[in-house]
């Protein structure tokens, strides 16, 4: 079983890795994925009771708390408990003591027992700023570990003490803890946007028991069971507006800025904010089945599923930091005893320096951190990625291919033109239309009805007689004692009633026999579909497909509109998953992004390479099947999610190698003896405070 956790008190991205190792090669572990930057822990066990043992033999000091829907929120208000008094007043005083050892050295080197003074002062400073680097350091060597950056900064410094490279030993500790200060700092601002992110979780409702109205706990209300929502508070849970009509704020699921407004008979989602008047809104699901709550849910998940960038870079630093270790240990050694004249201090000096070089946290750190930063980013635009790996693979995308109904197109029948013959005029047809369809409830007869209703036309039902349907044709009926036809072309020519074959979803109308005109019905493309196919080949989409159900005049004309380069029309899903299988075979040096409404593409979400759901956050089979859920009903995001993965790509790239050219410059002029202690430290702790605000761009494109 898959059991995760939130973790405290973990404060370094190397302890982290090496947390991670471990549970790995713990026997009956089957997996163990820790997200430094996320602070969660997932393990696949049957033995859970072994998992806080476990982790203790590596840090005794973390805390690992279940992640369950009740903790979300206390996660939320633990990002806030960072310590950052009592660090900055250990970084004062440890750096007072040090700059009274630069004022007091002169006059302390004239007392009686100045030198021991001087040594207590500084090893006092020295203790304070990195006495949990050397408990760290103790407890790894027991465990038997020799690589991780306490052991490497203790040996480091401890060596130069023992050289006599007193101040540069305490000095180069404060800096040290100055910059992971710095650096969980940073981090810790990266990690408020998953604190900004759950913050829109709903945790008050106000629901209606036996005629009064009770403040409950959201998980506390039950399906059927009716909630008042104020102005300015959050829905609750996911429901139907019963009474009220209202403008809602949607920006925190779906990004969009824009109120929308809601009546009798809409659905609403918890998380969304009420904003001008009373609603009352009747739960049609349990919180913990709720929109927010999934949404949430993928959303954690998302920060255990690695991208092959940040499994590779793991490796890397587990070889890097051993071999660093071991040319150090060369450079200490070799010069000395294969030249004479060359001194050990020098040389042991130059591999103390390395060592410090060494510390991978730069590499650790920065690259999951940047992954999380592209899919924090997204998030807050209405875009789910649920994971590394899925915004990797989608900042690869060459070929996206698009369902049509509901994806392209708005998904509802609409009139698009009337014509008339013979004099009559459009109210006229309309009403003949209308009177024929008033029984009906199929979507071409709904968006008739729809019609009449915007042009203020009533129909009588008195005036209906003798109607009846004729399957897969059309309707017959009488109407104010005159006999109406309406239906499709092979309606009409069964009849005998001549007329032209119109290309399109088209209704005819005849009149005692004779054709008085035709109406056209069309699915109208979305309002951003344009846009959005113009933005995917700027963002380096080289083939946009569509993919739909729909017949081969509508596909046409839907593709010719929006520059769609091929399509193909009427499909079952089998057959949409047999297409998307033929062009992922066509073209298997690139990966090939599928964009549906998430029900009934299922399969085919589920096989492409990056399967995109659009415009579905209340459905399940999105969260379910989809890689990427779009929050919205704009096409557009789907340019948008492309390009957030390919600006985090190049985050991560640009971290890997300013982290590993900075680090392998310092270690060669540390080599050479021109790099101090001082330039050593900031190699390490600054590139990897540097790598952390990088990566923290992300979520601000």
């Amino acid at each position: 079983m898959i059991y995760r956790y939130h973790i405290k008190h973990l404060d370094c991205a190397d302890c982290a890795l090496n947390i991670e190792t471990h549970l790995k090669s713990v026997k009956n572990f089957q997996s163990a994925e820790l997200n430094f930057a996320a602070l969660t822990l997932t393990v696949d066990t049957d033995y859970p009771e072994k998992i806080r043992d476990e982790v203790s033999v590596v840090d005794p000091d973390v805390e690992l708390i279940p992640l369950t829907s009740a903790t979300v929120q206390e996660f939320a208000e633990d990002v806030e408990d960072f310590r950052v008094k009592q660090k900055m007043l250990i970084i004062i005083i440890s750096g007072v003591l040090f700059l009274s050892i630069f004022f007091l050295e002169g006059i302390l080197q004239q007392v009686r027992y100045g030198l021991i003074i001087l040594y207590i002062i500084a090893i006092s400073a020295y203790l304070l700023a990195g006495w949990n680097v050397l408990r760290g350091a103790v407890r790894t060597i027991v465990r038997g570990i020799f690589f991780d950056e306490n052991v490497l900064m203790s040996l480091a410094t401890v060596g130069a003490i023992a050289i006599g490279a007193l101040t540069e030993a305490v000095g180069v500790m404060i800096f040290f803890k100055v910059g992971e200060f710095l650096q969980n700092l940073a981090v810790h601002r990266s990690r408020r946007s998953i604190k900004s992110l759950l913050a829109v979780r709903p945790n008050l409702a106000h629901v209606v028991r036996e005629g009064r109205e009770v403040r409950i706990s959201p998980e506390e209300v039950k399906v059927g069971e009716v909630v008042n929502i104020r102005p300015g508070e959050k829905i609750p849970l996911d429901g139907t507006v019963v009474s009220g009509v209202s403008h809602i704020d949607t920006s925190a699921l779906t990004g969009e800025p824009r109120p929308n407004k809601v009546q009798q008979g809409q659905s609403v989602l918890a998380g969304e904010i009420n904003l001008t008047n009373l609603i009352v809104v009747e739960v049609t699901k349990p919180f913990s089945q709720s929109s927010i709550v999934r949404l949430l849910e993928e959303v954690e998940n998302a920060a255990s599923r690695k991208a092959k960038t940040e499994k590779f870079i793991s490796r890397i630093a587990r070889y890097y930091t051993p071999f660093v270790v071991a040319v150090a240990a060369l450079i200490a050694f070799i010069p000395p005893l294969v030249f004479p004249e060359e001194m050990f201090s020098a040389w042991i000096y130059r591999a103390l320096v390395i060592l410090v070089i060494s510390c991978p946290c730069a590499l650790v750190i920065s690259i999951p951190l940047g992954f999380f930063g592209g899919i924090g980013g997204a998030s807050k635009k209405g875009i789910l990625v649920k994971g590394s790996h899925f915004l990797e693979r989608l900042s690869n995308v060459k070929i996206v291919v698009f369902d049509k109904t509901g994806t392209l197109t708005h998904g509802v029948f609409s009139v698009q033109q009337v014509v008339t013959f013979k004099g009559t005029d459009e109210l006229e047809l309309l009403e003949y239309a209308g009177a024929s369809e008033y029984y009906s409830n199929h979507p071409i007869a709904l968006s008739v009805k729809k019609e009449l209703k915007a042009r203020g036309v009533d129909i009588s039902q008195e005036h209906i007689e003798q109607h009846s349907e004729i399957a897969g044709r059309g309707v017959k009926v009488r109407y104010k004692g005159r006999e109406i036809l309406s239906g499709n072309h092979t309606l009409m020519r069964e009849t005998g009633i001549e007329v032209n074959e119109e290309q399109g979803t088209i209704v005819y109308v005849s009149l005692n026999g004779k054709c008085i005109g035709y109406i056209r019905l069309g699915d109208k493309v979305k309002d951003h579909t344009f846009e959005a196919m113009a933005k995917l080949r700027e963002s380096g989409v080289e083939q946009i497909w569509m993919l739909t159900g729909d017949n081969k005049t509508a596909a046409m004309e839907v593709a010719s509109k929006t520059g769609i380069d091929r399509f193909e029309s009427s499909l079952l899903p089998v057959q949409k998953v047999e297409f998307l299988e033929k062009i992922v075979q066509e073209n298997p040096q690139v990966q090939v992004a599928f964009v549906g409404d998430g029900i009934n593409d299922a399969p085919v979400l589920a096989r492409a390479d990056v399967g995109i759901a659009m415009g579905t956050l209340g459905s399940d089979a999105a969260i379910e099947t989809a890689d990427v859920v779009v929050t919205g009903d704009s096409p557009l995001k789907v340019a948008e999610a492309i390009n957030i993965a390919k600006f985090t790509k190049v985050i991560v790239w640009q971290n890997i190698i300013i982290s590993l050219g900075v680090k392998l410059l310092f270690v060669s002029l540390g080599a050479f003896g021109v790099a101090s202690m001082w330039e050593a430290v900031f190699a390490d702790m600054g590139m990897a405070i540097v790598a952390i605000l990088n990566a923290g761009r992300v979520l601000k494109s």
